[in-house]
């Protein structure tokens, strides 16, 4: 059926411009990723310099990543609607709007609010960017070019820890969020003469904004129960009442989904084996991934007393491994299948988070994580192999969008849960805590394993 719309269709003439624009939009996406890594190692700064608490610290980067996961699938249906080209512009002048006002705030709520709006920006602009990606390439070429668009996400951690660590040492933390504001201006200006006029798709559903409301509501209740209970206790009655309105907002969410007459999520997709898998490997690793960055920075900082640029080039093997460790299970995927290779990450990555769990010392944090990070980046892979491995051409675009989703939430929580386990060594109180976070760390990603063990196909022709 697809060979023959592919034949009666008449070829279309590639984009002139083509490579110039994935360079530039692939930047826009650079810049979202970085966001997070590059925002981790200023957390100490941030917090002396505003008299921030530990909680506001976790929200500072759980609310950028909630949001930005909460209203993505919201944002890629905005684009199919109102189309690419003005929703990419759009996303970019509030991106450099909020990046502003992140990095003029003189309050913790300023802050938060910057973030937040950040967040927003992100889910309008990473769904039109790859929309446009995919609609200027055809055939080998935009293989070529998703490639390319897949490889930002290590680039990002990578860049994000140096650049974070130059600037903090450098002009200072507000610089984290600065730097956005020409990027994004001098993006936009450029894209917006490249980038051919695009009418909208001509699409008539509507926008189900109810669903991504109760989606996200449900998520910010779950991390607001997580990052409190290191302060109240994980049995207290607001931490309770919180998970209940958690699953509840979750339930009316599914409801949502199945009712509304243009859902924001096929939900029959979800409970697919293959992509229900997917979903949770690539949660478990950004959990995983962003607990390591946010332990590490306040270890390293607060309790070893190491600048923000030599914790910034500390990091850098870490970032880099988890290059390393998604390059290399890339090239061996299709030979070992994804159960073999994603169990195998997860224990990779729990033998790591165990080196400093078991042993003290900056030698033997850097080591484990950095051994932690290898496993977790061949999990990245692993969970994009097995979510999108089995779906039609036509549902390609919903499962990328499930995987994203899953990927910030993932990143939202792992930040939450590390900064709840961890709370007596983040504030200051003592150092124990550390040890607790790498050691819950370790645990979480054997159980995962575990759990791939039994649930991941063997193969990619398993269902």
């Amino acid at each position: 059926m697809v060979e023959s719309l592919t034949a009666a269709s008449p070829p279309r003439r590639p984009h002139p411009q083509r490579w110039k624009i994935l360079g530039l939009v692939g930047i826009a996406q650079l810049m979202l990723i970085l966001d997070v890594t590059v925002v981790a190692i200023a957390l100490p700064h941030m917090g002396a310099d505003l008299g921030l608490q530990r909680e506001t610290l976790t929200w500072v980067v759980s609310g950028y990543t909630l949001t930005f996961g909460g209203l993505l699938l919201l944002g890629g249906r905005a684009a199919d609607l109102f189309g690419a080209r003005r929703l990419l512009l759009t996303g970019l002048l509030l991106f450099a709007a909020a990046s502003l006002t992140a990095g003029l705030a003189t309050t913790g709520p300023m802050l938060l609010g910057g973030r937040v709006a950040q967040g927003l920006a992100a889910a309008i602009l990473s769904p039109a960017a790859l929309s446009l990606v995919v609609t200027i390439f055809d055939g080998d070429e935009r293989n070529k070019a998703l490639g390319i668009w897949s490889a930002l996400g290590g680039s990002g951690a990578a860049l994000g820890v140096l650049l974070g660590g130059l600037l903090t040492a450098g002009p200072g933390w507000p610089w984290v969020f600065y730097v956005n504001v020409p990027v994004g201006l001098v993006l936009l200006l450029m894209l917006r003469t490249q980038l051919p006029p695009q009418p909208p798709a001509g699409a008539r559903d509507r926008l189900d904004v109810l669903g991504a409301v109760l989606v996200t509501a449900a998520t910010g209740s779950l991390l607001y129960a997580v990052i409190g209970d290191g302060d109240r206790g994980w049995g207290s009655a607001t931490t309770l009442m919180l998970v209940a309105a958690a699953v509840l907002l979750y339930g009316g969410f599914v409801a949502r989904q199945r009712l509304a007459a243009s859902p924001l999520m096929d939900i029959r997709l979800l409970l697919r084996r293959p992509v229900a898998t997917g979903a949770l490997l690539i949660l478990v690793a950004t959990a995983l991934m962003i607990s390591v960055f946010f332990l590490g920075t306040f270890y390293l900082q607060d309790y070893r007393g190491y600048g923000a640029l030599q914790t910034g080039l500390l990091f850098l093997p870490v970032a880099l491994a988890t290059m390393v460790g998604a390059n290399a299970a890339g090239r061996v995927v299709g030979r070992t299948g994804p159960r073999a290779l994603g169990v195998l990450g997860l224990l990779v990555a729990a033998a790591g988070m165990a080196i400093p769990a078991l042993w003290d010392g900056m030698v033997a944090m850097v080591t484990g994580v950095s051994v932690a990070a290898a496993g977790t980046g061949a999990v990245f892979v692993v969970a994009s192999a097995t979510a999108l491995g089995q779906v039609t051409a036509q549902e390609s675009g919903l499962a990328s969008g499930i995987v994203s989703t899953f990927h910030e939430f993932g990143a939202s929580l792992g930040a939450a849960l590390v900064s709840s386990i961890a709370a007596a060594s983040i504030t200051g109180a003592s150092t124990t805590g550390f040890t607790r976070g790498f050691t819950a760390g370790a645990i979480l990603a054997t159980a995962a394993a575990l759990l791939a063990l039994i649930v991941t196909p063997s193969h990619r022709s398993d269902h």
